[in-house]
């Protein structure tokens, strides 16, 4: 959001500021908080008043964002369509009803009892995880903890092999790719959508063994729903499968990378967190508000309305900056400060509404058991470096890699 040579700011820019793009929110809230974005042909939105009263609007839709396929030259069609048509019956692009019925089916294994009975094998994983790192003594956060814990997790719920979890890292990565919605070539978007295509491949697969030997699993119970009639196709498995698995540990891995560079930058914070354990719940709601993994969401406006006296017009797109809602000082005193004794944020994170994030409660939890298991562990945790490096992405915020000694 730098000023660019025809003299206009662009949430483009973002992805040139990753190291910290909390100022360039605040630079854009002061000048313009409902701004439109003339590359993105797009309003953007900066203040938590308005993100979270978009969040909770019934007047926008999530419908479109996946379903059109004009861009698509005619001979690319037969094998670009039907990923991409998977892809567009996730919950995550539907609104109600459709969208409340695919929730529903899923809900079930996201209930409170069913989240806090996963405890126990969390925090086995994490033990384990740690005990390699330790063994080797030194530690890559992201490849040998954030990733696999959550990968692991999410895979077991699912009924998927866990030692499966790097390539179906690989696709969601893909799949990452096509929800950030960057500027690619057509190359990397073919590219792209071939690997979700393969990602759909090996749901289709599984789904045929289960439909020969059953398993008791979330993955079994929508193939049930499917085969009951109740209203799941199998584009609406398939795309759904793709998004708890990939949803399931991507934004749970940049949970657990975030807050930890987060801690180990303000280590006063963690001293904190050691002479108060019972601060683990507020750290994981502080890291999520002070680095969320997801920066941005969009919808498009149904019917013309206003926000903050600007007239959007029917079908225009509104980009919900969460980022920037979640570092306003009008919600937040100091928002640029990480403080495990913030009262109750209210962060953005998660979003709002009926699109709120499903798997909160399990990223809540990953998140609480990782940290205390990892700063009880290793007391002395420490940065080997202060050099880190961003995945390139507007929409997801994450690190590449994590280096971190125990002495």
């Amino acid at each position: 959001m730098s000023q660019t040579h025809d003299g206009t700011l662009s949430v483009a820019d973002i992805i040139q500021y990753l190291e910290n793009p909390y100022s360039l929110y605040h630079q854009l809230r002061a000048l313009d908080p409902v701004y439109w974005d003339e590359r993105a042909k797009s309003w953007v939105l900066t203040r938590y008043t308005d993100v979270a009263a978009a969040l909770r609007d019934p007047r926008y839709t999530v419908m479109g964002f996946m379903s059109d396929t004009s861009w698509i030259p005619a001979d690319m069609r037969p094998k670009l369509e039907p990923p991409l048509r998977a892809v567009s019956r996730q919950m995550l692009f539907q609104d109600p009803p459709d969208h409340t019925r695919l929730r529903g089916l899923v809900a079930q294994a996201f209930t409170p009892r069913m989240i806090e009975s996963l405890r126990p094998v969390i925090g086995r994983v994490t033990n384990e995880l740690l005990d390699q790192a330790e063994a080797k003594g030194h530690m890559e956060v992201m490849g040998d903890f954030a990733f696999p814990l959550p990968a692991i997790i999410i895979a077991t719920m699912l009924g998927v092999p866990p030692e499966d979890r790097e390539q179906f890292n690989r696709w969601s990565s893909y799949f990452g790719r096509l929800l950030d919605g960057g500027d690619f070539s057509l190359e990397k978007v073919f590219e792209a959508v071939s690997e979700v295509s393969n990602f759909l491949d090996y749901f289709r697969t599984i789904m045929h063994a289960r439909r020969a030997a059953p398993k008791d699993d979330l993955l079994q119970a929508m193939i049930n729903a499917e085969e009951q009639g109740d209203a799941l196709s199998e584009e609406e498995l398939l795309g759904n499968c793709i998004l708890l698995l990939a949803a399931g540990h991507g934004t749970t891995m940049h949970l657990i990378g975030n807050g930890t560079l987060a801690l180990l930058r303000h280590p006063e914070q963690v001293q904190l967190l050691h002479e108060q354990p019972v601060l683990v719940s507020n750290t994981v709601a502080e890291v999520l508000r002070y680095d969320s993994p997801v920066q941005l969401t969009s919808r498009r406006a149904k019917e013309a309305l206003q926000i903050g006296g600007k007239q959007v017009s029917a079908g225009q797109e509104v980009i919900m900056l969460l980022g920037a809602a979640n570092h306003d000082p009008a919600q937040f005193k100091d928002p640029d400060r990480l403080l495990l004794t913030r009262p109750e944020s209210r962060h953005l994170s998660f979003g709002l509404g009926v699109h709120f994030c499903l798997g909160a409660p399990l990223a809540r939890l990953e998140g609480e058991i990782a940290f205390s298991a990892l700063f009880k562990r290793f007391p002395h945790l420490r940065l080997e470096t202060d050099e880190v490096e961003w995945q390139p992405s507007m929409v997801f915020r994450g690190l590449k890699q994590l280096l971190v000694s125990f002495t």
